[in-house]
């Protein structure tokens, strides 16, 4: 399995462990240079945003990967983690509505974890 792919398998399931919600996966390789996928996730408040953050870490650390960046840790309401290949964004519900990201890389393919 090609590593962006089993990154974000990684990431879906530490992310549904955690009951993170509306947890969406957009392949974005042939509309972008940024990464091959973003995954996009909420959680109901800081402290699960924050557990989603630290489930991510931990299931993709013990599986050898590291993030470039994290951005955001401190506003527990966006928190951006740069893999590379592949970013994981943990929203609160109130910032994932604002931002939208799904309508600003509408051009990605939303896939489902069934189809990687």
């Amino acid at each position: 399995m090609e590593k962006s792919k089993e990154k974000v398998k990684l990431a879906y399931e530490a992310l549904d462990e955690k009951k993170g919600e509306e947890i969406t996966i957009i392949d974005i390789k042939d509309i972008s240079i940024i990464a091959d996928y973003f995954i996009i996730a909420s959680g109901s408040n800081a402290l699960q945003v924050d557990a989603l953050m630290n489930s991510v870490l931990e299931k993709l650390g013990k599986n050898g990967y590291e993030p470039l960046r994290i951005e955001g840790i401190r506003s527990a309401s966006w928190i951006l983690m740069d893999y590379g290949d592949v970013i994981v964004h943990v929203f609160s519900k109130e910032d994932r509505l604002f931002y939208n990201l799904e309508r600003i890389w509408r051009d990605g393919k939303t896939v489902s974890i069934d189809q990687l």
